[in-house]
């Protein structure tokens, strides 16, 4: 069982360690970058030691042609705490709004972010309920 965990955990460490990325903005103090190929919005927090650097991950899919699920944040625990998610969310919410798309929000983390931040009501309009 802890060889299940452990290799589970190590195919998750690796994929969020891969990070390549296409385009990025600022947000606040982290650069997001946008990798559309992958659909994902990233911030490389940092090495791990091994040359490697550890990604913040926001992933989003395409479930129409004008429309996307924003599905999943993820900050490696080291780095919580510090506004990644909320910088990713961000750049994820301007995304909608460039490109002028209809998002489902299956994220928790990206809900609560819509939802506590007064100055995100511009956005609720480009949410699908």
């Amino acid at each position: 069982m802890a060889l299940k965990i452990t290799s589970r955990l190590f195919g998750l460490t690796r994929r969020v360690v891969s990070c390549h990325t296409a385009s990025s903005s600022c947000s606040g103090r982290f650069k997001v970058q946008h990798d559309r190929q992958n659909r994902r919005f990233t911030v490389t927090t940092g090495s791990s030691g091994e040359g490697d650097s550890e990604c913040a991950v926001l992933c989003y899919r395409f479930t129409g042609q004008k429309e996307v699920d924003l599905m999943s944040t993820f900050v490696p625990e080291t780095f919580r705490g510090q506004g990644i998610a909320a910088a990713l969310s961000q750049a994820a919410l301007d995304f909608l709004l460039e490109e002028k798309l209809k998002a489902r929000v299956s994220c928790w983390y990206i809900k609560k972010y819509i939802d506590e931040q007064p100055e995100q009501q511009q956005y609720k309009d480009f949410i699908i309920s």
